[in-house]
């Protein structure tokens, strides 16, 4: 636990560091579900993240946050953290339309932890220069009794 709390830090001071350099931050919600052994559960994930620009459309970001099934809310939930890759289509910060895909390394953790990976893809679209909405599908995929799919439809506000 102190680890991920040490390396969120650390991952926020750089980025901090960098803000001039291209950096982006957002929250978002996203209703879901968790997909293993033929059926689905319900659930509902919460979280925030930044991303670094890097050359040639490449980014590279973090991300902390919860997931919990719906109808036990608080007893299932887990906190999740996410450092990954994005790759950004259309490169420019006078474009409305920004297009992305993501992927990368996912770990929940509660009382132990579990070791996942993500991917997915979305689109920020700039409202104002430095506002946007964002929308994103991610499916952050594991072997927890079996093969599981948290799966999620993300909707948020990404700032740059």
């Amino acid at each position: 636990m102190k680890r991920v709390f040490c390396g969120g830090a650390l991952a926020a001071a750089l980025c901090a560091g960098a803000w001039a350099q291209g950096v982006s931050g957002y929250v978002f919600g996203a209703p879901g579900g968790l997909t293993g052994s033929a059926r689905t559960v319900a659930t509902l994930q919460a979280g925030a993240g930044v991303e670094l620009a890097l050359p040639k459309g490449f980014g590279a970001g973090v991300e902390v946050g919860a997931v919990s099934a719906v109808n036990s809310w608080g007893d299932s939930t887990v906190g999740v953290f996410a450092p990954g890759g994005t790759y950004h289509f259309r490169r420019g910060r006078d474009r409305r339309f920004d297009p992305y895909a993501a992927a990368g390394y996912t770990m929940f953790f509660r009382d132990g932890r579990a070791n996942l990976f993500h991917y997915g893809g979305g689109v920020n679209y700039w409202v104002l220069r430095h506002v946007g909405a964002r929308l994103e599908v991610r499916d952050q995929v594991g072997t927890i009794d079996g093969t599981v799919h948290y799966w999620g439809f993300r909707f948020g506000v990404t700032v740059r």
